[in-house]
Formats: structure tokens, C-alpha cells, sequence
């Protein structure tokens, strides 16, 4: 689990940075037009989010929980 989340901290932090430099280029090339410019920001400003989310979520996935050694869930019976 640690390796997957720092992974996918590294992928996410080099990814937003490519992704951002390659959103700055696109944008020199734009036109001059206030409204282009205001929906090519807004789309790229939020198309991150989508794989961000889903590399996350990945990150996220927990493998299935071994408590230590001695120890005992609450609720697994035990006496009572």
C-alpha cells in the first residue's frame, strides 16, 4: 500500500506538471478572443480532475486488513 501511494503521488505530481506546461503552450497559440480564451481555461482547468480522481481511487484501494499479531478486531467475539 505505501509503494502504490507513492507511486501515485510521484505520477500525479509529474503528470500535473507536464500537463500544466503542455496547457501554457496550447494557450500561447491561442487566438486572441476573450471567450476562447475563458473556455479553453475552463476546460482545461477541470479536464485534470477526471484522472486525478481515478489515481486516486487506485491509491486508495486498501489491501485487505491484517490486524497484528495479539490483537483483536472489535465485534469478533472474544468473551462475552
Amino acid at each position: 500500500m505505501r509503494l502504490r501511494i507513492l507511486v501515485g503521488t510521484v505520477v500525479m505530481l509529474v503528470g500535473l506538471a507536464v500537463y500544466g506546461a503542455l496547457a501554457m503552450v496550447v494557450a500561447t497559440h491561442l487566438p486572441q478572443s476573450a471567450i476562447l480564451e475563458f473556455g479553453f481555461y475552463a476546460v482545461a482547468g477541470t479536464a485534470w480532475v477526471a484522472p486525478a480522481a481515478l489515481l486516486t481511487r487506485w491509491m486508495a484501494r486498501a489491501a485487505p486488513y491484517r490486524p497484528p499479531p495479539g490483537t483483536e478486531l472489535p465485534g469478533s467475539g472474544g468473551s462475552g
